[in-house]
């Protein structure tokens, strides 16, 4: 007996040096002669715990527990095992049988917690932690996990607090530091959490979760390019974490790298087929690399998994609008605001949809829903004064007017403001600097003042694009007399100086918009209707007709400049400071071919033929499938098809221009 006595402290002490095999060598020798010995069974079963064999270490804590059902280190253990084999809730029963037989027993609550928390009950993990720490205040790892309940809680700031806690008793905690990093980027302190990370980074450089994190981090400060450097660090660590492959597509997918994205998303479906929100930034993808059917597909896997996900019901209606699939649009944003009945892009994509099929009563009111859009949201103005939708006389009381969206916007809408002066109200208008001018010339008690400008006193107030709502404008009653803007005399008779007798028809061209990077839906739009200056060329090539640039910002201009078909084009742009130096050039040409843009709503406005360069997916006010605008009688749309190219779109504008030429000025009536 006093040799198996010796014998097993040895194994003891071998097993706490960390050396495994020796120990349990040893325990097997003493079991071979003691077969009940019930301290070597379960340290056996130990051992096969820390190996990571998690079902041979159940075997034989269970074996050890069947000599002595009451000891609580078995049962701590047992639970343990029983968590990894994720069968949570007889790991949670084992805990609570160690716990009746000893309620002081600071680890198995501890660990108790940890499995609480497995099973997504944060508050009783919590509680779970404060008991074990209420037994040993410095107990680092119930500290840990205690910020990390608080963490799920969102209860932000105790956890930074727990953590803290830990820090004080172990500063050099790497997860403690790298979970203070985790807290304060949901704070969006993320200068301090990167601090954080940086922290526990160069105390252990080789945890994968802690580059997870800082990649994270960076993602949060828009560092998306140092952001992918950290996923891959942590993936080079540990390449089966699902959520770094997400992440690591998010920042992709930031970058405008879609088709990388999509790889990542795929690789962390491949580890778990069952993440939602894969599957929906899946979608999101390929919905901006064009594969409409595909994201829809995503959008459904999402919406399987997750029935409530309003996102992605919203997100599926979009892509199924640019599918042209307008009716099964509705239904997903309709489904979606059932699901959340104030999700405001919703809301305002179910405008888009309706008032593109002209069905004006229900889009114009759900139109106002835009102001609490991600997009536009800072750009709500908020005056002291009411806002005007047109339910109230406003007969001698003076209303403001503003413009709120693009220089389009303001161009095409201002048409109103001579109706509302008709009322009897007066009208302060309040548009963009580069307009000012130019709304001078529309009719009635207008005072047209710069945005920026000190504004004068009024009563109302009331957006330009929010006017058709308040003036209850149909499909047919859209006010679409033209010209209602007009180019000053002087200005006008100065450029046709300039240009002299007319030997050729003369044709203006705009084939590009207003990028507006800051804005990402924004910028999104442009991307897909501005073309290449290039692809203009085969226009170019119908030497009858002389070509002179209405083309703004620089982007665009630089394309001209740098074209071999720079020559076919004059460019007298830099000449034109504002918008009523356009008109006066505009003034003086035979036809306008743009793509969606100022120019041409400014050609409209002006009562002057334009061609429109009109993407698949077309803007709501072009309305679906016509070649004619109800805002502009003097307009043409020319239309892409399914295949939103380009090429074609500019063939028959080119073949129409043809026609154009050859038969004068009855093609130009046969247009109107």
């Amino acid at each position: 007996m006093t040799n198996t006595a010796s014998l097993f402290a040895d194994g003891i002490k071998l097993h706490r040096a960390g050396q495994l095999a020796d120990a349990e060598q040893i325990y097997n020798r003493i079991l071979a002669m003691l077969p009940d010995h019930f301290d070597c069974l379960h340290l056996l079963g130990l051992i096969f715990l820390q190996r990571g064999d998690h079902t041979l270490a159940l075997e034989q804590i269970n074996t050890a527990l069947a000599r002595d059902p009451d000891n609580v280190f078995a049962l701590n253990n047992r639970g343990i095992a029983l968590k990894e084999l994720k069968r949570l809730d007889e790991a949670l029963a084992s805990y609570d049988r160690a716990l009746a037989l000893r309620p002081d027993y600071a680890e198995a609550l501890s660990n108790r917690g940890n499995t609480l928390q497995l099973l997504k009950r944060f508050a009783e993990a919590l509680a779970s932690y404060d008991c074990a720490i209420a037994l040993r205040p410095d107990y680092v790892e119930a500290l840990l996990n205690r910020g990390n309940a608080l963490k799920q809680l969102q209860r932000y700031d105790e956890a930074l607090a727990s953590y803290a806690r830990v820090l004080a008793v172990d500063p050099t905690s790497a997860q403690a530091h790298g979970n203070c990093g985790a807290v304060l980027h949901e704070l969006k302190r993320f200068d301090e959490a990167l601090t954080s990370c940086d922290r526990a980074l160069a105390l252990r450089s080789d945890l994968a979760e802690l580059h997870a994190i800082r990649g994270n981090v960076l993602c949060g400060l828009r560092r998306y390019e140092e952001a992918l450097v950290s996923f891959d660090r942590a993936l080079a660590l540990r390449p089966a974490i699902a959520e770094v492959h997400y992440n690591h597509g998010n920042a992709l997918h930031e970058l405008r790298r879609f088709e990388a994205a999509l790889a990542s998303y795929d690789r962390a479906l491949a580890l778990r087929p069952d993440y939602v929100e894969a599957h929906y930034n899946r979608g999101n993808a390929l919905h901006l690399l064009k594969r409409f059917n595909e994201a829809v597909a995503s959008y459904d896997r999402a919406l399987a998994l997750r029935p409530d996900h309003a996102e992605a019901m919203a997100n599926r209606g979009a892509t199924l609008h640019d599918l042209k699939r307008y009716d099964e649009a509705l239904q997903s944003y309709e489904r979606a605001l059932v699901l959340q009945p104030d999700f405001a892009d919703a809301h305002y994509n179910e405008a888009i949809c309706r008032l593109l099929l002209g069905d004006f009563e229900r889009g114009w009111k759900k139109h106002e829903w835009r102001w609490q859009t991600a997009q536009l949201k800072n750009a709500k103005r908020n005056f002291p004064r009411p806002l005007w939708l047109g339910s109230e006389e406003i007969e001698g009381r003076t209303i403001l007017l503003h413009a709120e969206q693009g220089l389009g916007d303001t161009i095409q809408f201002c048409r109103y403001v001579p109706l509302v002066a008709a009322r009897g109200a007066h009208v302060i208008l309040e548009v963009q600097k580069p307009l000012h001018e130019l709304m001078a010339t529309l009719t009635g008690a207008v005072q047209v003042v710069s945005r920026g400008d000190p504004l004068p006193p009024f009563d109302l107030h009331c957006p330009l694009l929010s006017l058709p709502l308040a003036m209850a404008t149909r499909l047919e009653t859209i006010p679409s007399a033209a010209p209602y803007l007009a180019a000053r005399e002087s200005q006008a008779r100065a450029w046709q100086k300039r240009l002299g007798a007319a030997n050729k028809p003369r044709i203006g061209v705009a084939w590009a918009g207003s990028p507006r990077k800051e804005l990402p839906g924004a910028n999104r739009i442009d991307s897909q209707r501005s073309i290449a200056f290039d692809q203009l060329a085969p226009l170019f090539q119908i030497d009858e007709c002389a070509f002179y640039s209405l083309q703004k910002g620089d982007d665009a201009v630089r394309q001209l400049g740098a074209s071999s078909w720079r020559r076919a084009v004059v460019d007298w742009t830099d000449e034109l400071r504002d918008f009523s130096d356009t008109a006066a050039l505009m003034e003086n040409l035979d036809l306008i071919i743009s793509v969606d843009t100022s120019v041409a709503h400014l050609a409209g406005a002006l009562g002057k033929p334009f061609w429109l360069l009109n993407r698949y997916n077309t803007c709501w006010r072009w309305l679906a499938d016509r070649d004619d605008s109800p805002w502009y009688p003097t307009g043409r749309l020319f239309r892409q098809d399914a295949s939103r190219e380009w090429g074609p779109v500019v063939a028959r504008i080119a073949d129409a221009l043809a026609d154009y030429v050859r038969l004068g000025e009855r093609a130009v009536t046969s247009i109107r």
